[in-house]
């Protein structure tokens, strides 16, 4: 991991949330190497002991919010509501489930209960 051209952005978090290394970094190469998110930041989310990205998604203007997790990992609600307060209250987050074999599920998560789009 060391090695990869990705590491030194990320090297301070993972150094402080060793739980969190892989799927922070399996995340942050995907959304800058494969999805191309523009304006990628890593963020600190020590509330939920571990790292987070804000960034753009390609052709759009809509700045988004990504928090990497394993899938084996227990959250719960207090924890969600410590990412939205630490993030400023965005609209939705999207949670990055990393799994074992390096695949990335995300969820988009809102505040309270929203109405689906019909």
């Amino acid at each position: 991991m060391e090695s990869h051209p990705s590491y030194k952005a990320l090297e301070p978090l993972l150094k402080t949330y060793p739980h969190a290394a892989g799927a922070l970094f399996q995340t942050y190469n995907d959304l800058s190497l494969a999805q191309q998110w523009n304006d990628l930041e890593v963020m600190d989310v020590p509330e939920c002991s571990r790292g987070a990205f804000r960034g753009r998604r390609p052709k759009t203007d809509d700045l988004l919010y990504v928090i990497p997790c394993s899938l084996s990992e227990s959250l719960s609600m207090s924890w969600f509501h410590q990412a939205f307060e630490r993030l400023g209250k965005p609209p939705h987050i999207y949670l990055a489930i990393n799994t074992e074999d390096s695949s990335i599920v995300y969820y988009k998560l809102s505040p309270g209960i929203v109405k689906p789009p019909v």
